[in-house]
C-alpha cells in the first residue's frame, strides 16, 4: 500500500504511476491480504490470472473493483484516483465540466463519476458517532425562489406541489463533526428524528428561539440565542459553527454547481459534510478513507431515475 503523502496532482500520479499500481492499493486497503469473495463471504477464493479471483462456492469471478463505486466502469483507476483527489481536496467541490477537462473525458462521463463518488460519502462509516457535548443546531434553505425561474419549472413545481426551496438540517459538535439530512419541514415531528438520531441526550443544545427545538428540552440542555431581538453571542451560547458551515456549502453550490435539484442535492450536502469531517487528516488519509469504504455502486440507471 502507498504511505507516500502527496499534495498535488502531479505527486499523485507519480505514486499512482500505472493500473496494477492503483490495483495493489485498493487490494491492501479492502482486505489487508486476506481477499474476501463479494458473493460469499465464507467461501473459499482461488487466485487466478489478471488480477481476477474466484468464489468457490458460487464458482463467480471478481476483482477488486466488483461492488464498489469502480465496478463496470471501463475509466482506469488511475483516472478514478485523480477524481477522488480533486472531489475530496477542493473545499468547495469541482464541477463536472472542469472534472471532465481534467480527467479528459466527456461532461456526462465527469458528471457520473463525481455522482458515484459522492454515493460513498453517505455511508454510515463515513460518518462520525452521535454528536456530544456542545452541539450547534440550525437548519438552512437550499435553492432559488420560485419567482426567478423559468415558466416551466415553476409549472412543474406548482403541480408537483413543492415549495420553492429545499430545507436542510445540520448539528455540530464543537471541535467534532457535523452531520446534516433534508427534512420537509421545520416542526418538531420533522426535527426530533434527525436530533435524537445525531445527538446523544444530556448533550448541550445550541440552537435559534425557532419553536420546532423547544420540545426536545426534556432528553437535552437547551441553550438559544434571539437572533429576532439581534443577539447572535452570549457567551458560549452561539450557532456560529454550524452557519459557518451552511456559508460554505452554499457558496460550493452557487459559485461551482449552480444548481442543484432536491433529488441529488442529499448527496451535496453529504459531499460537504464529508470535507469538513475530514478536515484535520492528511491528504492521504482522506484519501485512503474514501477508498476503504467505496462499496457503493451508484449505477446510471438509478441516478437518473
Amino acid at each position: 500500500m502507498i504511505n507516500i503523502e502527496f499534495k498535488s496532482i502531479r505527486e499523485l500520479v507519480k505514486a499512482f504511476p500505472d493500473e496494477q499500481t492503483c490495483i495493489n492499493h485498493l487490494e491492501e486497503l479492502r482486505w489487508s491480504g486476506n481477499v474476501v469473495s463479494p458473493f460469499d463471504i465464507t467461501s473459499k477464493v482461488y487466485k487466478c490470472a489478471g488480477n481476477k479471483y474466484r468464489c468457490k462456492n458460487t464458482g463467480r469471478y471478481f476483482n477488486v473493483r466488483t461492488q464498489t463505486l469502480f465496478d463496470n466502469t471501463k475509466i482506469e483507476l488511475q483516472s478514478w484516483f485523480v477524481a477522488i483527489y480533486l472531489l475530496t481536496g477542493h473545499k468547495k467541490g469541482i464541477s463536472s465540466v472542469q472534472l471532465a477537462i481534467d480527467l479528459n473525458v466527456t461532461q456526462k462521463t465527469a458528471w457520473f463519476m463525481a455522482h458515484r463518488i459522492r454515493a460513498c460519502f453517505g455511508l454510515d462509516e463515513m460518518k462520525p458517532e452521535k454528536l456530544d457535548n456542545f452541539v450547534e443546531v440550525d437548519e438552512t434553505f437550499v435553492g432559488g425562489k420560485d419567482a426567478n425561474k423559468h415558466k416551466k419549472v415553476k409549472e412543474a413545481r406548482r403541480l408537483a406541489g413543492t415549495n420553492d426551496k429545499t430545507i436542510v438540517i445540520g448539528a455540530v459538535q464543537r471541535g467534532g463533526g457535523v452531520k446534516a439530512e433534508i427534512i420537509n419541514n421545520v416542526t418538531t415531528d420533522s426535527v426530533k428524528p434527525f436530533i435524537e438520531s445525531n445527538i446523544v441526550k444530556g448533550a448541550i443544545m445550541l440552537t435559534d428561539e425557532h419553536k420546532a427545538y423547544e420540545a426536545l428540552a426534556k432528553e437535552y440542555f437547551h441553550e438559544k440565542v434571539a437572533h429576532s431581538k439581534g443577539e447572535y453571542v452570549r457567551g458560549l451560547i452561539h450557532t456560529n459553527r454550524i452557519e459557518g458551515f451552511w456559508s460554505l456549502m452554499k457558496r460550493g453550490i452557487i459559485g461551482i454547481y449552480h444548481y442543484t435539484s432536491k433529488k441529488h442535492l442529499q448527496k451535496y450536502v453529504d459531499e460537504f459534510a464529508f470535507r469538513y469531517n475530514s478536515r484535520e487528516i492528511s491528504t492521504l488519509s482522506r484519501f485512503n478513507l474514501l477508498l476503504a469504504n467505496s462499496h457503493n455502486r451508484l449505477t446510471y440507471k438509478n441516478l437518473i431515475a
